[in-house]
């Protein structure tokens, strides 16, 4: 089908379901984007282009997005919230272009988890260069690089729960009742940190727009105050959410 419609490739690449699968569709695609990246992936597959090209491009926008956000300034700022937002745009129109041309593949999620690794990294470095007030080492850029650090072992450890059981022989779906910590107390932890959701403070979408936020902050009092203050936050995050998320894994049932 050389020229499909939107409505025919929203059918073919959204498959019922895609909005509500746990821990794996963004909040903003829910709300917004979704809604949205039919129009892109029609455009991709009515030009014929692979679902790897897109995904590689996805990867591009995403690390030119904290290469921008290191330059400073409010401008910066903005420019680097846009450019989240379409590596947002283009991770749901790779999939959606690989499910109704019907060419998935394990390359296809592998260089998806790449690209989501590669752009969180660089936003946080990102923002400790922009912190550190100038291209130059200090504790800020420090400081943006640790708190990276953090994010990718968080997705790591996420990431090794599959490898982990697929080493084993066991399947690859694990249920909700076995993600729950055996203790009740770590349970209640786990339910009280996600619905907090204080995780996401170091998320590519929500911390763009955090950046936007403390950007207006830092251009009023002509200082970069609020920046510092969210880099610190970052790396207090990250750090803590790496051994909460170590610790509910290992309490939890996935390994079994």
């Amino acid at each position: 089908m050389s020229k499909p419609s939107v409505t025919e490739v929203r059918a073919g690449g959204q498959p019922e379901g895609i909005k509500e699968r746990v821990n794996e569709e963004h909040w903003a695609g829910r709300l917004y984007m979704r809604d949205i990246s039919p129009y892109l992936s029609t455009f991709f597959v009515r030009l014929g282009v692979p679902p790897n090209p897109i995904t590689y491009l996805m990867m591009a926008f995403g690390v030119l997005a904290g290469v921008t956000l290191a330059f400073g300034g409010l401008w910066s700022a903005l420019a680097a919230a846009v450019l989240i937002q379409v590596y947002l745009l283009l991770d749901c129109s790779d999939g959606e272009v690989a499910r109704f041309t019907g060419r998935t593949s394990v390359a296809g999620i592998y260089l998806d988890r790449i690209g989501h690794y590669l752009s969180e990294i660089a936003l946080l470095i990102g923002l400790g260069i922009r912190a550190q007030g100038e291209f130059e080492a200090g504790g800020w850029v420090i400081a943006g690089m640790a708190a990276a650090i953090g994010a990718a072992l968080i997705k790591v450890e996420t990431d090794n729960v599959v490898v982990a059981r697929a080493k084993a022989g066991l399947g690859e779906h694990v249920s909700e009742a076995a993600m729950r910590p055996r203790s009740a107390g770590l349970s209640l932890a786990r339910r009280l940190a996600s619905a907090l959701r204080f995780h996401r403070i170091i998320q590519a979408v929500e911390l763009s727009l955090l950046v936007v936020a403390v950007a207006v902050v830092d251009a009023v009092r002509g200082d970069l105050l609020a920046t510092q203050v969210l880099v610190a936050v970052c790396v207090a995050v990250a750090a803590l959410q790496t051994v909460l998320h170590l610790v509910s894994i290992l309490a939890s049932r996935r390994l079994q």
